[in-house]
């Protein structure tokens, strides 16, 4: 009977999972256009759970339709025994209901339906993607990242809530108590105690049952109160813990620690004297500092993090001189059909192109990124000392890199950057193309080499980079801004326009005005491309000036 009704399924599932057939990648929480597949991944298991519950009722109905069928016949012969056996065929079917159907029964209860779908959960995890441990941990740092630089209140996060608009449902307590494990991991207590705060307030509000304990908060909660220098809180949450666990090896241990602790403060109090005694309780900055040191650490940290919440804009004397027009740049093509020009910055020189990439050409190469040899993979910075790409936890994002023979749209948008730039792409580096996932970010950095980085570009052997030419393929609903800090300046993602700026004087030494940062993503989906051109090959055309009063001519 069970086999008849998975039967179906087992088919159903097999071509499914032909379909679906994916390579699992990592770092999924890199690139939000792969964290789509995820939702995939969970449709699938979604479905495999509700057959498998259907299979379990089934199974349940089965029995209860046997049970209720045996019950009346039991309660039909026990009104008159002797009556009901002296039929022959009530006899035989008694002695049949206790052989072959009994049997069949038995074998209905001891088939484990569930082993089926259990199995398809483990042939899924080899053929579709499925985030792991570093994507979860990937994920909770993300989430803190946006916390620090838009200043998110950690009650608001907990409630769906960014920068004052409801996104999402409200967080449970095990997803807090979880943001709050995944902090401690990473050595981060300033997260861990944010978090385990909020866990606690959820359990002590919430009527429905929860996994995770008052006991599991206070065991973090105490420690990283300590690792902030509270010992003193750390020490009544101790005991509040041993409390609830007399036995619990770990608190016992910390409790003759912190006592131990206590006391050594105690006497250095008294052998100094009162007006010598030092104030334990730091402030918010110096928890900041101390259980975070890349934070607040450089006037370019917060500089950084403040034009990324639009606290602060462009001086007026900056402001005042800036214009739009139309720009040709001595292109013959561009006199039929001028480009739109918005400068954005005089010193460095910066524009702003708008309506340089339609929708078409957008969608076709966030589509081809993943063809051929063009494959997503996590983002990469190079070496200053080898000259390696390499992995970067301070850039959060996917890249793939487009040839021009790729697609014809590709070759499209290197000319277009020829008209725009007014340089050739027969130096530049290959199209790269972009997504940012959770909390996405590049935090400050140069497009140019640096003296000093004498294996830069190397292997291309085409020189420095000259100019940037960064598309906004997307629009982006919160963040994701791109950041000058020295000259007090953002530019925000508007999709079809692209951002273009020297990153060399024409003595060929490096601007150092044009350090950037790409702010984390707070709310949405960022897609950019960029395109980097190369000093050899422009020794005719680079210009012999730039500055604003004379823009760039070609």
């Amino acid at each position: 009977m069970v086999s008849q009704f998975t039967k179906s399924l087992r088919g159903a599932i097999v071509l499914f999972l032909l379909l679906l057939i994916n390579v699992a990648r990592p770092e999924v929480f890199t690139a939000l256009v792969e964290m789509e597949e995820l939702l995939e991944t969970e449709a699938v298991l979604i479905t495999n759970l509700e057959e498998y519950i259907k299979a379990q009722e089934e199974k349940i109905q089965f029995l209860k339709k046997k049970a209720a069928e045996y019950q009346s016949e039991h309660n039909e012969a026990a009104a008159d025994i002797t009556g009901y056996l002296s039929n022959p065929i009530n006899a035989f079917l008694l002695t049949k209901r206790l052989t072959t159907d009994w049997k069949e029964v038995e074998n209905v209860m001891l088939y484990d339906v569930g082993s089926t779908y259990l199995e398809n959960v483990t042939n899924y995890r080899n053929i579709l993607p499925f985030p792991t441990e570093e994507d979860l941990n990937g994920a909770a740092v993300a989430l803190m990242r946006l916390q620090d630089t838009y200043k998110l209140d950690t009650a608001s996060v907990a409630r769906g809530e960014l920068n004052g608009i409801q996104y999402t449902s409200e967080m449970s307590v095990g997803d807090c108590f979880e943001l709050g494990r995944q902090s401690y991991i990473n050595g981060d207590h300033y997260h861990t105690v944010l978090w385990m705060r909020e866990a606690m307030d959820r359990l002590l509000r919430s009527e429905n049952k929860t996994s995770t304990t008052k006991a599991d908060i206070l065991e973090y909660l105490a420690f990283s109160t300590y690792k902030q220098g509270n010992i003193d809180s750390a020490l009544t949450m101790t005991n509040e813990l041993l409390e609830l666990k007399p036995n619990h090896e770990r608190a016992i241990g910390n409790k003759q620690y912190y006592e131990k602790e206590l006391a050594m403060q105690k006497m250095d109090r008294k052998l100094r004297g009162d007006d010598g005694s030092e104030d334990l309780n730091m402030d918010f900055e110096q928890i900041r500092t101390v259980s975070d040191p890349s934070k607040f650490d450089l006037p370019e940290r917060r500089l950084y993090e403040m034009l990324c919440r639009g606290e602060i804009q462009p001086l007026p004397i900056q402001l005042a001189p800036l214009r739009c027009r139309y720009a040709t740049n001595n292109r013959a093509f561009l006199k039929i059909a001028p480009l739109k020009l918005e400068e954005a910055s005089l010193s460095p020189y910066i524009v702003i192109y708008h309506d340089v990439m339609s929708d078409e050409e957008i969608e076709v190469i966030k589509k081809w990124q993943n063809h051929g040899s063009a494959l997503f993979r996590r983002a990469t910075v190079q070496n200053h000392k080898t000259g390696e790409l390499e992995i970067a936890h301070y850039r959060i994002s996917k890249s793939a890199w487009l040839k021009d023979e790729d697609h014809e749209f590709v070759k499209r948008i290197g000319r277009r950057v020829e008209d725009m730039a007014g340089l050739t792409v027969e130096t530049a580096e290959e199209l790269q193309v972009v997504n940012y996932g959770i909390g996405g970010h590049y935090e400050p950095h140069f497009d140019f080499a640096r003296k000093e980085e004498t294996n830069a570009f190397k292997s291309l052997g085409t020189g420095n980079r000259i100019a940037t030419v960064l598309f906004y393929m997307s629009d982006v609903t919160q963040g994701g801004a791109t950041v000058f800090p020295s000259i007090r300046t953002a530019l925000w993602p508007k999709k079809g326009t692209a951002a273009f700026w020297h990153n060399l004087f024409t003595s060929g030494e490096g601007d150092y005005q044009t350090r950037h940062a790409a702010c984390p993503v707070l709310a949405g989906t960022k897609w950019v491309s960029n395109k980097w051109l190369h000093e050899r090959g422009q020794e005719q055309l680079r210009p012999c000036k730039l500055y604003p009063d004379h823009p760039p001519m070609y």
